[in-house]
């Protein structure tokens, strides 16, 4: 809990969690508010405002947008060898050489007019690729993507949910750290580690490297698992818990099965089942209450009639009364920071 500042002992700031966490992920599901904006008033609490991410992105420049996630710019020296080795994909790179005239446009475009937005870029694609459900008939958005993934592009900002993209010469800070490909992969392992506390090595779902850490067991789980040792050696500094209303798409709960096997918690997301075969709500976020978790949250902001409703607080087991208690609290300070009032907890 205390590696993804979910323990008492609040962060300060927005750069303060992507540096600990690595990364913001981005998603504009908002029956309450945007994961980004959720993920951070869940560790910072009611001193965040959402101009303060927009101000660290676009501004100040000490975060950057890729992949759908916001991550601190010291990650970037780390992750940079990878993506000048990116496309491993065969078909990838097909694509890539087949459409070099495109891209060529593309780079010229934003050299002599950037920033841009999407839309200010013409297809001129000579090879194009089907929609798959992800992307359309346009073929920009797909170029800048894998531009954007070898590094030759960056996002410099948004106008609401499109962004405005330039050359990463000009986005990114000159004479960055260089690291080879062994050296930065071992890096960015231990910073995945230090996000997780405890996780299980896998160069795709953790990041964290099988030499990373200590080797951990875990009552309960087969696997072999790692920990940070910074994280052990701070295991008698503890801040107590909290509650937090965790977005479904919160760094906390990727690895399904370290939630089950950690903290006996079996997480599906139900946002994409049919309405009834829900059991807790078509975007319910977990409640953590110290380390466990105690149930789901399923509301919703009305923008109509400026309230959140709570739709049903599911408990896993009958909540004492102060649990009772300490999670209506915090759905008050959600409300109050979302500048609603609050109407369905009775």
């Amino acid at each position: 809990m205390r590696a993804q500042l979910l323990d008492a002992d609040r962060p300060g700031d927005v750069v303060e969690v992507a540096e600990q966490l690595t990364y913001i992920k981005i998603d504009p599901t908002a029956t309450i508010a945007p994961c980004e904006q959720t993920v951070l008033w869940s560790r910072i609490g009611w001193s965040y405002e959402p101009g303060q991410l927009q101000k660290a992105v676009e501004i100040d420049r000490l975060l950057f947008e890729y992949s759908g996630t916001f991550r601190p710019i010291s990650l970037l020296p780390l992750m940079l060898p990878s993506m000048r080795r990116w496309p491993e994909r065969e078909k990838t790179r097909q694509w890539l050489d087949a459409n070099a005239r495109f891209r060529a446009d593309v780079l010229a475009r934003l050299r002599a007019e950037g920033p841009l937005l999407t839309s200010d870029i013409p297809d001129t694609a000579q090879i194009t690729r089907a929609p798959d459900g992800w992307t359309g008939t346009n073929q920009v958005p797909i170029m800048l993507d894998f531009l954007l993934r070898q590094g030759e592009v960056a996002v410099v900002g948004r106008e609401g949910r499109h962004r405005r993209w330039d050359l990463a010469e000009r986005v990114y800070p000159a004479h960055l750290p260089e690291y080879d490909d062994d050296e930065a992969a071992r890096l960015l392992g231990e910073r995945k580690l230090q996000a997780a506390g405890l996780a299980r090595p896998h160069w795709y779902w953790t990041g964290v490297g099988k030499d990373s850490g200590e080797p951990a067991v875990v009552e309960g789980s087969p696997r072999k698992l790692r920990v940070d040792p910074d994280a052990l050696a701070a295991l008698d500094e503890d801040a107590g818990g909290r509650v937090a209303f965790l977005n479904p798409y919160d760094s906390l709960l990727f690895d399904r099965q370290r939630l089950t096997e950690v903290f006996g918690f079996e997480y599906v997301l139900e946002q994409f089942k049919p309405k009834a075969q829900r059991v807790y709500g078509y975007f319910a976020h977990p409640i953590l209450l110290g380390d466990r978790f105690i149930g789901m949250l399923d509301a919703e902001v009305d923008r109509v009639r400026e309230t959140l409703r709570v739709n049903a607080i599911h408990e896993f087991l009958p909540f004492e009364p102060e649990e009772t208690e300490m999670v209506r609290a915090e759905v008050a300070d959600l409300a109050e920071w979302l500048g609603v009032g609050v109407t369905g907890l009775g």
